[in-house]
């Protein structure tokens, strides 16, 4: 089995925020495999399928962004899947609005939510999907910005790049990581990276720019 998980901050309160651009993705893939996420005894929501006889899961942690990692952990313990087999999706701020980037082990780049999931898995070798959701913040009002609701013309923005990803979450599926880069490397993205950018995206333990995230009403994972 192979799964995709999005970050989030779960409630009412959080829905279409920048930090949620994770979950809004699940949300667009559950519809596109016309599944529905259930409550598990654990803290997630998941739902389960098949892709040409390939089964996999969608899932969405029900604790705040900076625990998520014991949410995956749960799930990883009770559906026996390997870290490489899980795709991480949430949002970076280092990215422009709209573009997407695929990258596979190294650090956490400052994002609490990854920073959660390498501790709680005690690995850092999984394949994450990261969106962009632009740096456009005022200094000291970051913590604002990431928890702030996208605007219509932002929202329209950020999920642009949602087909695409479901195309690349599709060649995860069926072949892994290494078919999801030959599906990347074939494909235009909405928001191509330059050539430096494009290298550190690659598989590897290449360094991330630090991206800290508000540690705001979010659980501390330690």
């Amino acid at each position: 089995m192979r799964a995709i998980i999005g970050l989030g901050n779960p409630g009412g309160r959080y829905q279409l925020t920048r930090h949620n651009v994770g979950f809004m993705f699940i949300d667009y893939l559950a519809e596109k495999f016309n599944l529905s996420l259930t409550p598990s005894r654990h803290e997630f929501y998941s739902a389960e399928g098949a892709l040409e006889k390939n089964k996999f899961a969608l899932v969405k942690p029900t604790t705040f962004v900076n625990n998520s990692g014991n949410s995956i952990a749960q799930f990883q313990q009770q559906f026996n899947v390997e870290p490489e087999d899980m795709l991480i999706v949430y949002d970076d701020l280092n990215i422009p609005l709209s573009e997407v980037r695929i990258r596979f082990g190294g650090s956490h780049g400052g994002h609490n939510g990854i920073y959660s999931v390498i501790y709680h898995l005690n690995s850092n070798q999984f394949p994450r999907l990261r969106f962009g959701i632009g740096t456009t913040y005022e200094k000291g009002k970051m913590a604002q910005f990431v928890l702030g609701k996208l605007s219509f013309d932002e929202y329209q923005d950020a999920t642009r790049a949602f087909d695409y990803s479901y195309l690349l979450v599709k060649a995860f599926l069926t072949g892994g990581l290494k078919q999801m880069l030959d599906e990347n490397s074939q494909m235009k993205d909405p928001g191509p990276p330059n050539q430096k950018e494009a290298a550190d995206d690659l598989p590897g333990d290449s360094a991330e720019v630090e991206n800290s995230l508000p540690q705001d009403e979010e659980v501390n994972p330690k």
